[in-house]
């Protein structure tokens, strides 16, 4: 191995010299998880009959710009290794192998029917289902002279995996320390895991033929990656500029990392507390209404059919301005009344205020959902108004919106509406409804990507 090539001291390395057969590394971002997993291979590299796959959920995870595949040639090429990148595999002077597959469905496990593996990674496991996981685990089997082993990298999200690493995490979602890097053992029956503190203990309690496996966790953190923080300083900054459960997840604790347990909740996606009031509101700007029509035939049968709502939202100087807030249960046949009164009034006002004034709303899926944006921006000739296609989930496109309120750059103006507000967005995601998030959260998205147009060519 070159002398370029080698872990760094602490937990890449102690991760790389474990001798438990499933070995998982990581519990937040930046640690090196990806350029472990693909150094571990290379111990092997004399042993022509040794091979390897490398596993992410998706082909696109591999093959994007800087994704697996690249990083796989900065390291491979040093050691004279061949890529052939139709098939997704490089092949080094011995002849061992290693390869790169996805397992994006949860039946593509069936493809691996009779491979021997000797060793398997999953780099981000957490995205791996529990049967896939398990279902290849029983494909690691090889004749080659190197007894079959599992590597996989992580990042903390509740589900399975946080439950079978368990052990590992202590009852505040964040790594234990004093279990990190220990080894237990654990057998599977059937759906159910059991464990112990040694092989023996297992052996004891389901044979000596029960085929017992060791696990370890090992913790790592961004501040454990030198080589990251000397070469992209910024990258820390991204992390801490996360919204609160991604950056729990993401950066969590300097030492034992991320948090396993932390979850979307009411005041963790956004929090009452982090909306500053404004006693007014700079001159100019973008302003923006965004609406969610959300009442259909198909919701007013419910019991408590979704509202219609929108978000009025001013951008100036960098800073966004909540300026109006409503959320109404309308049936169909007032819907265009209502948007368009609402609608002519806030393009009055712009005008008046020489501020440029853009109106939107979610676009549905499909032809139907073209045809009604169509209408709808004919029938507001004049205004800049028109419908936004978005297949993103709601709360994801909700994000970049409560990062910056969370740094205190949006401000409500003063307003009857301010409670309701408040209370619908500090209680997301767990209120019934969601309308109000979905509108503050696409104004946001629609003024941050706003062309802005010179002050004389406003036409309100």
């Amino acid at each position: 191995m070159s002398d370029s090539i080698r872990p760094q001291a602490g937990r890449q390395e102690q991760f790389l010299s474990t001798p438990a057969d499933i070995a998982i590394y990581g519990g937040s971002a930046g640690g090196g998880k990806t350029w472990s997993l693909l150094i571990e291979p290379l111990r092997h590299m004399s042993n022509g009959n040794f091979g390897a796959v490398i596993f992410r959920r998706s082909y696109p995870e591999i093959t994007n710009e800087g994704g697996l595949w690249d990083e796989s040639k900065r390291i491979y090429s040093q050691l004279n290794g061949r890529d052939v990148k139709g098939d997704l595999y490089w092949r080094f002077p011995s002849g061992m192998r290693v390869s790169f597959a996805h397992l994006q469905h949860e039946d593509t496990v069936t493809d691996w029917r009779g491979a021997q593996i000797a060793l398997i990674e999953f780099d981000q496991l957490e995205t791996f289902t529990q049967h896939q996981f398990f279902y290849m685990l029983s494909r690691n089997r090889t004749m080659c002279g190197v007894r079959p082993y599992i590597r996989a990298s992580c990042n903390p999200e509740p589900g399975w995996l946080a439950d079978f690493l368990s052990w590992w995490i202590a009852e505040d979602g964040y790594a234990d320390l004093s279990r990190a890097g220990q080894v237990r053992w654990m057998v599977r029956r059937g759906d159910d895991l059991y464990w112990g503190d040694s092989r023996d203990e297992i052996e004891t309690r389901f044979g000596v033929d029960c085929g017992a496996l060791s696990v370890t966790f090992i913790p790592a953190t961004v501040f454990d990656n030198k080589v990251l923080l000397a070469s992209n300083p910024g990258y820390l900054a991204n992390l801490r500029s996360l919204p609160l459960v991604d950056r729990e997840r993401l950066l969590g604790d300097s030492a034992r990392g991320g948090n396993w347990k932390i979850k979307p909740a009411a005041g963790k996606v956004f929090n009452r507390a982090w909306f500053r009031v404004a006693d007014s509101i700079p001159a100019g700007g973008v302003v923006c209404r965004r609406w969610d029509f959300a009442a259909t035939e198909k919701q007013l049968n419910k019991s408590d059919p979704d509202y219609t709502a929108s978000c009025l939202m001013l951008k100036a100087d960098g800073v966004f301005y909540v300026l109006d807030v409503t959320a109404e249960q309308l049936p169909p046949s007032k819907i265009d009344s209502y948007y368009e009164n609402i609608t002519r009034q806030d393009a009055a006002r712009c005008k008046l205020e020489k501020r440029q004034y853009l109106s939107r709303w979610e676009q549905e899926p499909g032809s139907a959902g073209k045809r009604e944006s169509w209408r709808m921006t004919k029938r507001m000739a004049g205004i800049d108004a028109k419908g936004i296609a978005s297949n993103q989930d709601k709360l994801v496109r909700a994000k970049p919106l409560a990062t910056q309120t969370e740094t205190g750059n949006v401000y409500l103006l003063p307003g009857a509406w301010n409670e309701r507000f408040l209370t619908h967005m500090h209680g997301q995601p767990e209120l019934p409804h969601d309308d109000i998030m979905d509108a503050a959260a696409g104004a946001f998205e629609d003024l941050t990507h706003a062309v802005v147009r010179s002050a004389n060519s406003y036409q309100g």
